[in-house]
């Protein structure tokens, strides 16, 4: 008997899949040296912002025609200079994105494999990019076997996690370090990519739409939040083979994770959930990237068309992962301190304050997001903040 899963559920974990991508991997890598409880702050302040942002790109989504993606919106209610600007972020944003869930992927690959790096990324992407070429409603149907296997690792993970577990390394606290995190823990939560794919994926339906947004963002910080009080509670923020050290050497949480955990079964959890993680944002970023293009160069999705735009989508980050190795926290800190700040922070600001108050058009209440101005103002405040330490992360 074949089990119906509700398209909102399966949208649900489009977003969670898309969160919880190679960015879970070096949380605590970058979280390490801060300290576990400022960084529960900084993940609370980042959770509710991308949370409300999503929101509001949705409420320009479902005002828009079928297949239309963030180069559409943002030229329609940020005039020529924002589809301009729109572009160059979206591809430097999701481009860097990508160039990370490779890198990541390919190096779990070669954990378990005799294989070179190329031949690990090539692998990595023929294995997943023709649930892409097919588009939303196949991507949704892998990414809900493989969040099976997420959810699975996760809970494992943290049964045999515990008792590895050193409360006094949750003591440590370095506020100023721990801000330096901000663009990593940012970049965490974006999935905004994939609204306008899960608005016309369910149908413009605005009530099912909120929820699974509020839903999948709250259940990514959830897991967040056990996965950094199991790592850095594992892991020491300092010495031999510390988180410290990893950030220094540009690994993951995996690798120091290997070292202190008495428990071999941890490592091999790791790993698994390092993968489903990986592959499950890798689907939705993918996805987005496939779409934006189609929109942004007006590419029909058939025949060879949509072959060309498989190229166009997989074929740069995986030249960029091939040309420089070990940029999987690189590229993470990029991505996330200035293209996801602006394109998935700002930008949704940006062309919410356009449609109502400067084209004054007739939104329904039941799509807009409460606070009017002032809340509007507070979010981009948020992202000057998020900038500013993104510019002054090196003196932290």
């Amino acid at each position: 008997m074949k089990i119906k899963i509700p398209p909102v559920l399966g949208g649900t974990l489009i977003i969670i899949g898309t969160s919880i991508g190679a960015g879970m991997l070096g949380l605590p890598v970058v979280t390490g040296e801060g300290g576990f409880v400022p960084a529960i702050f900084i993940y609370v302040a980042s959770w509710l912002f991308m949370m409300s942002t999503g929101l509001l790109l949705l409420e320009i989504s479902l005002r828009m025609p079928k297949d239309s993606n963030i180069i559409s919106m943002s030229d329609k209610y940020l005039g020529k200079l924002g589809k301009g600007f729109s572009w160059a972020l979206y591809l430097f944003l999701f481009y860097s994105l990508s160039v990370a869930y490779i890198s990541g992927g390919g190096d779990l690959i070669r954990d378990v494999m005799p294989i070179s790096r190329a031949g690990s990324y090539l692998l990595f992407l023929m294995i997943l990019s023709p649930f892409v070429y097919f588009g939303a409603k196949t991507v949704d149907g892998i990414n809900r076997f493989l969040m099976v296997g997420l959810i699975a690792s996760f809970l494992l993970f943290v049964i045999f996690g515990m008792p590895s577990i050193e409360l006094s390394y949750l003591e440590h606290t370095n506020w100023p370090k721990a801000l330096g995190a901000l663009p990593v823990i940012f970049a965490s939560f974006a999935y905004q990519g994939v609204i306008p794919s899960l608005t016309y994926y369910l149908k413009k339906d605005a009530k099912k739409l909120r929820y699974t947004i509020v839903l999948g963002t709250s259940l990514t910080f959830i897991i967040y939040m056990i996965w950094e009080f199991l790592i850095l509670g594992t892991v020491p923020s300092h010495g031999p083979n510390s988180l410290k050290e990893a950030a220094n050497l540009g690994f993951s949480a995996i690798q120091p994770l290997q070292y202190h955990s008495g428990v071999k079964t941890v490592v091999v959890l790791g790993r698994f959930f390092g993968f489903f993680t990986i592959t499950t944002s890798f689907l939705g970023v993918s996805l987005g990237v496939f779409d934006f293009l189609s929109d942004g160069l007006k590419i029909a999705k058939k025949g060879y068309q949509k072959i060309g735009l498989a190229f166009l989508t997989f074929l740069p980050p995986l030249i960029i992962a091939l040309l420089f190795p070990g940029i999987f926290l690189i590229a993470l800190h990029y991505s996330g301190g200035v293209g996801c700040a602006i394109l998935l922070g700002l930008f949704p600001i940006m062309m919410v304050f356009s449609a109502r108050y400067i084209k004054k058009e007739e939104i329904p209440k039941a799509v807009q997001i409460k606070g009017g101005k002032p809340f509007l103002v507070l979010l981009a405040l948020f992202i000057v903040f998020e900038l500013l330490v993104e510019g002054f992360k090196g003196y932290l």
